[in-house]
């Protein structure tokens, strides 16, 4: 059976003064079927963060558009979107007085599977009829603990250092950046991408929840109103993007001895 792509992006200041995430879907400018998701959480204050997001934004446009997605060469399309805005973000700190950084979700997405990938604290949940499939792991300081089984999931939540990040474009180091993918796509495959202004109010439970029983735009509504709710008020910038798969019904044509007549149709009963 075929299947159908539903997305939707959205944003939300907070309680902040300047909205410094940025997030989009583009479908690609010469390939059917083919999409790209990509969300930036900035830092640096003063702009600084808006920029470095920028960069992110354009950078992973750029790479996803000049080359038409395979399955041979999606990593390196993933990898120099991020490792190109880092370049740019890195000049930019040169050559102005702000000091930007940027986390970094992009996920690409063609016929028959998705592959992404992701530097910072920024997230990917990748959801199955609402059961987690896959979630990416922070490059921060508490999930480094978790990995290596010194604390809990739960333990990091409350952790005093859970806002410092290992890994983010724009550091000296260069990015870390993890990959995942999936494939075949299935009936209720659904792909979240999102700042911790969002994750943070959320089990992964709910997450799934959420777009598994709603329409996409109303599950961006509920999950951002929901998130500004439990942030006030201190709520960071909030932005997601949602991508879902579900499979075509087709439409059943009726035989004309099914149809039904509207009054004043010929033959219609009066």
């Amino acid at each position: 059976m075929p299947l159908s792509i539903e997305t939707v992006s959205a944003q939300h200041i907070g309680d902040r003064g300047e909205q410094q995430d940025r997030v989009a879907i583009f479908p690609h400018p010469a390939h059917k079927g083919a999409l790209l998701a990509v969300l930036a959480d900035g830092m640096g204050g003063h702009s600084g963060g808006a920029l470095a997001a920028e960069q992110v934004i354009f950078k992973a446009r750029h790479a996803f558009d000049v080359a038409p997605p395979n399955v041979a060469n999606v990593r390196e399309t993933l990898a120099a979107g991020i490792n190109d805005a880092h370049d740019s973000i890195r000049l930019a700190a040169m050559t102005s007085e702000q000091d930007p950084h940027s986390t970094a979700c992009i996920l690409i997405l063609q016929p028959g599977r998705v592959d992404w990938a992701h530097c910072g604290d920024s997230r990917i949940y990748h959801f199955r009829k609402g059961e987690k499939v896959s979630r990416s792991f922070d490059h921060s300081y508490v999930m480094d603990l978790v990995r290596q089984g010194l604390i809990s999931e739960e333990d990091a939540e409350k952790h005093p250092n859970k806002n410092v990040l290992l890994s983010c474009l724009g550091d000296d180091p260069a990015p870390r950046i993890d990959y995942g993918e999936t494939s075949p796509l299935q009936d209720g495959d659904a792909f979240l991408l999102c700042s911790d202004g969002l994750w943070a109010y959320f089990t992964d439970e709910v997450l799934g929840k959420v777009l598994n029983e709603f329409p996409v735009r109303q599950a961006a509504e509920i999950l951002i109103n929901t998130a500004r709710d439990r942030g006030k008020p201190r709520g960071d910038n909030i932005s997601l993007a949602i991508v879902r798969i579900k499979d075509v019904v087709p439409e059943k044509k009726l035989m004309p001895h099914q149809m039904v007549k509207k009054p004043g149709m010929p033959g219609a009963k009066p």
